[in-house]
């Protein structure tokens, strides 16, 4: 039982890092320091992608749930939580990179956002 509240422990610690890895841009709008952890948070999560490797989350969960007497799961958290609600038929290297440049894509967009945002209101206080 041990084991498998630690496998769902760090499910839910791997999904709050993706959802903070896409959308903590957001955060840095209103905590201008938060940019700091989520930058390299991004970065590794876009890595990830881009390479196609896999995060050392995954293993864990995997050990983790194989002690608790349940079978693992082969890939990725992405393709194994993730992929089956956008890509039914699975994970490609193409579909990863395209998840990787989204990362990419929603972080930039944000991003410009809250620097713009800065740069008016410094410029009308100025």
């Amino acid at each position: 039982m041990g084991a498998r509240l630690a496998a769902d422990a760090v499910l839910l610690a791997h999904l709050a890092f993706v959802a903070f890895a896409v959308l903590g841009g957001l955060l840095v709008a209103g905590r201008p320091r938060i940019a700091w952890l989520h930058l390299p948070a991004a970065a590794w999560a876009a890595w990830i992608e881009f390479s196609g490797a896999i995060c050392p989350l995954t293993p864990l969960e995997n050990d983790l749930r194989r002690l608790a007497g349940a079978s693992g799961y082969g890939g990725g958290f992405v393709e194994h939580y993730l992929i089956p609600i956008v890509y039914p038929a699975g994970l490609t290297p193409q579909a990863q990179r395209w998840l990787g440049a989204i990362v990419v894509a929603i972080n930039l967009a944000i991003y410009a956002r809250v620097v713009t945002r800065r740069t008016v209101r410094r410029a009308r206080r100025g």
